[in-house]
């Protein structure tokens, strides 16, 4: 899981990163509102964590423009306002929790986890997949394309597989490492270009449209041209 906090509060946001990578959860953050409304427009998080009041730019403003661009990534509001009308007008806002301070991170962490469940639930429990003529089926572990078999190794189908889960999303270099290769550090080498490289040549070969596409520094992004 990785989630972006955005908050002010130096001492708050270094205890929270700190405290949620120990618990297994990547964590980046942004300390204004500025800054965070872009790296949620620009990268792919299971969950946003926005305090309400912050520098620059406002927690609803972030929530409500996200929202209002298409982004349906689930968002927590940290608030020291706790009244009902608050809590309300931040779930009027695009928000889909809100939590007020003080409170026990280990309630945090049960609410961000709750969020992330209910953002992947649906495309996890899907058995299978289609990003145009292409076809996944996670039970039988079968691929096709316009009909046709493609045979895969076990890590390019698990490959396979996680990008078609997030068809039209890019997913980044860190993202499929952890994913698909189970490595929460970067080991140096091009083994994903290699995956990436061999993977695209069975989709593809013999197909006038590509789906497999790179986005120059950010990653890969499986999508059919509408």
């Amino acid at each position: 899981m990785k989630i972006l906090l955005i908050e002010d509060d130096r001492d708050a946001s270094t205890y929270l990163v700190k405290a949620f990578r120990e618990s297994g959860i990547a964590a980046d953050h942004a300390a204004d509102g500025d800054t965070g409304f872009h790296m949620a427009s620009e990268n792919t998080y299971d969950v946003l964590v926005i305090d309400r009041m912050l520098p620059k730019r406002d927690g609803l403003s972030i929530v409500s423009e996200l929202r209002r661009l298409g982004n349906e990534t689930p968002v927590l509001i940290l608030s020291a306002l706790g009244q009902v009308d608050d809590r309300v007008t931040g779930l009027r806002a695009g928000g889909d929790d809100y939590l007020p301070k003080p409170y026990a991170f280990s309630e945090l962490h049960a609410r961000v986890e709750v969020l992330a469940r209910r953002k992947v639930g649906t495309r996890e429990s899907e058995t299978s997949y289609r990003v145009g003529d292409l076809e996944l089926d996670r039970l039988s572990h079968e691929v096709r394309r316009g009909g046709r078999d493609i045979t895969l190794q076990p890590r390019e189908f698990r490959l396979l597989e996680y990008l078609m889960r997030n068809a039209g999303q890019v997913v980044t270099r860190t993202m499929l490492l952890e994913h698909v290769w189970d490595y929460h550090f970067d080991p140096q080498t091009n083994v994903i270009d290699v995956h990436i490289s061999r993977l695209r040549s069975k989709i593809e070969k013999d197909f006038d449209q590509p789906l497999l596409r790179t986005v120059r520094g950010a990653g890969y992004m499986i999508k059919a041209d509408s």
